[in-house]
């Protein structure tokens, strides 16, 4: 199972497992990490799962489309590693992808 490590704005981190198939959102909630809001449940319609991933795993979780460079749009300190968590599925090959979340979410 792909290891995900999620960085709190703080500093904070959390390593958890994930399964293939779900998203990065989804791992998240089902682990309780703090930061992660998901108001609207992953259907891309909200902001509130934005992340920063990693510099080196930005070419592994791939670019952004249209729908979701819209939402970020509602973000809170969007940078040029920011996603939405809803976005990125997890695969096997991003075992060991490296998260961070935003002071707040909007």
């Amino acid at each position: 199972m792909p290891k995900i490590t999620f960085i709190e704005h703080n500093g904070t981190s959390h390593e958890v497992e994930g399964e293939a198939g779900m998203t990065v959102m989804e791992v998240a909630r089902k682990n309780d990490i703090p930061g992660i809001e998901a108001e609207c449940g992953g259907a891309c319609s909200c902001a509130t799962c934005h992340v920063y991933v990693d510099e080196g795993w930005l070419p592994k979780t791939g670019a952004s489309e249209e729908m979701e460079e819209d939402m970020l749009d509602f973000a809170f300190d969007v940078r040029s590693n920011s996603r939405l968590s809803c976005q990125i599925k997890v695969t096997d090959e991003l075992d060991g992808l490296i998260v961070h979340t935003p002071e707040k979410q909007f």
